[in-house]
């Protein structure tokens, strides 16, 4: 279809410039981009004989050519999303080389009269303009207006000019005189037109505030009257000239995109969106392709809701093209495929209707035609049979994008509440006690929360959404079987603690399931109510339950430690929390899994233990690649794990016991890699706002606190064959490597396999261990009638003393004993080999797994998941007499 018969405004273009087919034909011979755009504006008027006046004409020829030039494209074309970015792409670099025309212009002719503006050194000062909105994500349409906002770095005045004799302003008056002129220049309706219409609305204060803020009065007013409707609209906030765009950008972020999940701001959305309906509704705009439902505005909703509430988490989101948006999306499970699929249809051929409403008489319109021949050409234009062809295709894409929106913002009648507080029969919990087994405590627990001075210190709205999750939440107790009541008082205790930052609560009160699953996580285990106290942003993970079932991928939480380290290189204090999140969620998604029956506690410490393995070498690597002076691309250096880190027994809350060294022959590498060490321990043991990942012992390191803190492999090899004591030999049994070089890893293998292997003098072996034994047990003192299932005789440790002597004392002759294979498979390799009673193996075997699932269930719910996990003597009496034989067995007494 040919531009000049679809458009009216370009028939009157046409006949206004007859030469303009040919130009358009020149245009369209190449993309349209920003140094054709430059190069064609010099054409139109050259820099060196440029004035405002000039300027401003031949922009707006300018703007007529590209108009024209883009519909004739568009029009030829497909209707798909490859075509929809040529127009948005070159209309939005038109607009930015209209911007720096402009200023450059403005710039000449200000420092004319004044001068240059400065800071207090003398350094030139920029005005930064920023663009928002469409312009903003580069999706300009065809009629667009241009939603800028003036900011400068700093006050200061200008320097009267090279001989200092013209009249001096303040920085602020010079730039309100630029950013003035500079509107003139783009919006002015002229013989010629105009070029965009200006928009200043969003700036700070809107209309009632100063054309253009310094960066420190932008930080001011977002701080503290900065309001949720406005954060939306500075996700597409991007900064189109000025030579500070880092610093700005780092003054507006942290208000826009918050460091946890945000479901305050899906109230805020959703209560926008209920204004533009009622206004909708008022103005009859049924027909509005943007603002009406099922429009283009619900797509860049759901897409900006997502940003909002993960963006501060997951910075890839924080791209401003709805598009990109919409595939990241789908990319990370937040929307289903589906959903994609419909609102990226919806939006490319809402935008493309859009630009052909807009092409008929360059209006900013989106509503349908009212006449008959605009309908037809506009039906035809869409390659549709007739109008009405057009209208149920239309009300399709409207129909999806309606039902998708109010699946993300739960947008119906029996949820309401859920943005308002509580309906009006979840407002008080009349009978809410009777279910549990102590009513009376329960009620007392919820009346002592909802009168005490923390609730009353809460926000309005705060407390009402509260009010209304605290029944439902004991709804949700009272479902959780034999632990009601400790799924009832925990909750309480969880939604006191977490209530300050309201976005929990409106995530819980939007998330019914995830209410659910949380009550029920909560009612099993008192340590992951507190995990989730310290690490409420976990509370994601139980809005999808796929995410909870899925198998765990070490693999995949490997790579993502390695983008996010490499994504935030440099922002030391953003890898440590990114790299502490992922790990929280990977750990919180097998708790789930342990809690419902799903895991043994074999298979959750063989996880809990890769995953150690995995943080570690990721940031390892990652620490390295920032050394200053690392004289080598990868660090031959060797993370050695010992302990239950060695054996693959970590729990929830286990140290990691491990050993670094090195192989390498630079002057310089002790120091270094003494350096990297001490990074390495830093960054794990560091508590941030995201927590802490791992507290460390390094004290197995040869000579202990007296070693450096990375010995050389030389050092490391010759202290093992002549100068370890037997207990250090005895943590060998359980040593591997987990992280580092790969061909040093080897290498300790190696050691440890002939250090394993060395002969040994049996009963000298046997008399050490004993008294290394009676140590351990004096220092673990148990004044109690219980029995402490590690410490106490017959416990795990015997089990343990008992299986590294077996491997100490016979590997020589039975190297199948020097596998770490954990104690449960050596004690069976061990009757095997002949060495054990098969009998005693497999009752021992069956103890140890006894203890570490009793270990395990009294961790869990003590308040700190470590405390001495102790039972009565009764209940373990057979697995004690089983290691009391296994003793006899390996000691003789």
């Amino acid at each position: 279809m040919d531009a000049f018969e679809f458009s009216h405004y370009a028939t009157r273009a046409r006949h206004a410039d007859p030469g303009l087919p040919a130009q358009i034909a020149i245009w369209l011979a190449q993309a349209i981009t920003p140094s054709r755009l430059a190069a064609r504006l010099e054409a139109l008027d050259p820099v060196a004989g440029r004035s405002a006046e000039s300027l401003g004409c031949a922009l707006r020829r300018l703007r007529r050519e590209v108009f024209v030039a883009v519909m004739q494209a568009d029009l030829a074309g497909r209707r798909d999303q490859a075509a929809l970015r040529q127009v948005t792409y070159a209309m939005s670099d038109l607009a930015e080389v209209a911007l720096d025309a402009a200023l450059a212009q403005s710039v000449r002719d200000l420092a004319e009269t004044f001068g240059l503006p400065r800071d207090a050194n003398g350094a030139q000062l920029a005005l930064h303009v920023v663009g928002m909105g469409k312009l903003g994500g580069r999706e300009l349409n065809v009629s667009s207006d241009i939603d800028l906002i003036f900011i400068y770095p700093e006050d200061g005045e200008t320097d009267g000019g090279p001989d200092h004799s013209l009249r001096r302003i303040s920085a602020h008056d010079w730039f309100t005189r630029q950013g003035k002129a500079l509107i003139r220049l783009i919006s002015d309706v002229t013989g010629d037109g105009y070029v965009f219409r200006v928009d200043m609305r969003l700036r700070p204060n809107g209309d009632s505030g100063p054309l253009v803020a310094s960066f420190a009065m932008l930080e001011e007013y977002l701080v503290t009257q900065g309001r949720e409707w406005e954060r939306y609209a500075w996700i597409k906030g991007r900064t189109l000239t000025g030579d500070q765009p880092d610093a700005l950008a780092a003054v507006v972020r942290p208000f826009v995109f918050r460091r946890y999940l945000d479901y305050g701001a899906v109230d805020a959305l959703r209560g926008l969106h209920a204004l533009i309906r009622k206004e909708v509704a008022r103005r009859d705009l049924a027909d509005h392709i943007k603002l009406g439902p099922g429009g283009i505005r619900e797509i860049e909703f759901i897409a900006q809701a997502f940003q909002l509430i993960r963006g501060g988490r997951d910075t890839a989101l924080q791209v401003m093209p709805t598009l990109t948006v919409l595939q990241l999306l789908g990319e990370r499970g937040q929307l289903d495929a589906p959903a994609v699929g419909d609102l990226t249809q919806a939006y490319v051929f809402l935008r493309h209707l859009e630009h052909r409403l807009q092409y008929l008489d360059d209006q900013q319109t989106h509503t349908l035609p009212a006449n008959a021949e605009s309908q037809a050409r506009v039906a035809a234009a869409m390659g549709g049979a007739d109008y009405p062809a057009l209208l149920a295709q239309l009300n399709l894409h409207r129909g999806a994008v309606t039902r998708h929106f109010e699946a993300v913002f739960n947008d119906r009648d029996d949820l309401k509440a859920t943005s308002t507080g509580a309906s009006e029969a979840e407002s008080t919990p009349p009978d809410l006690y009777s279910a549990f087994t102590a009513p009376a405590d329960i009620q007392r627990r919820y009346e002592a929360f909802t009168a005490g001075a923390r609730f009353r210190s809460l926000a309005e709205a705060t407390q009402r959404r509260a009010e209304a999750l605290l029944p439902r939440l004991l709804l949700a107790a009272a479902q959780c079987g034999p632990e009601r009541d400790f799924a009832a008082v925990r909750s309480l205790d969880f939604i006191e603690a977490i209530a300050p930052r309201s976005a929990y609560l409106a995530l819980l009160l939007d998330q019914r399931q995830a209410l659910a699953r949380l009550v029920q996580l909560l009612g099993a285990s008192s340590w992951a109510a507190q995990y989730l106290t310290l690490h409420p942003i976990l509370l994601d993970e139980l809005i999808d339950p796929r995410s909870l079932s899925a198998q765990p991928d070490v693999n995949g939480l490997a790579n993502e430690l390695a983008r996010a380290l490499l994504h935030h290189q440099g922002d030391l204090e953003r890898q440590l929390n990114v790299v502490r999140e992922l790990h929280h969620a990977f750990t919180f998604r097998l708790l789930a899994a342990d809690l419902s029956g799903n895991l043994s506690v074999e298979h959750l410490a063989d996880h809990l233990s890769a995953a150690a393995d995995a943080v570690v070498a990721t940031v390892l690597s990652q620490l390295w690649r920032e050394l200053p002076g690392a004289h080598r691309e990868a660090a031959q250096v060797a993370v050695i794990a010992y302990g239950k880190w060695g054996g693959k027994e970590l729990g929830y809350a286990s140290d990691l016991d491990l050993v670094l060294v090195h192989h390498d022959s630079h002057e310089k590498a002790p120091l270094l890699y003494a350096r990297l060490a001490q990074k390495l321990i830093s960054f794990l043991e560091t508590r941030t706002i995201a927590g802490t990942l791992f507290e460390t012992d390094t004290r197995l390191r040869p000579d202990g606190v007296a070693g450096p803190m990375v010995a050389s492999f030389a050092a490391l090899t010759e202290y093992q064959h002549t100068r370890a004591w037997v207990w250090e030999h005895q943590a060998l049994t359980r040593a591997r490597f987990a992280a580092g070089d790969t061909a040093l890893g080897a290498r300790f293998e190696q050691l440890r396999e002939a250090v394993l292997c060395a002969p040994r003098e049996r009963a000298k072996l046997r008399a050490e261990v004993r008294e290394m034994r009676r140590k351990m047990h004096d220092g673990h003192p148990n004044k109690t009638a219980l029995f402490d299932l590690k410490h106490d005789t017959g416990g795990m440790v015997d089990i343990e003393f008992a299986v590294q002597t077996l491997v100490l004392a016979h590997a020589a002759e039975q190297p199948a004993l020097v596998a770490n294979l954990g104690n449960i498979a050596l004690l069976q390799r061990a009757a095997q080999c002949g060495l054990l009673n098969a009998e005693i193996a497999a009752s021992c075997g069956n103890a140890y797994r006894r203890y570490r699932q009793l270990q395990h269930a009294q961790r869990l719910n003590s308040a700190d998941g470590a405390t001495a996990a102790r039972v009565t003597g009764e209940l373990v009496s057979v697995e004690r007499a089983a290691v009391d034989r296994l003793w006899m067995a390996v000691f003789g007494g």
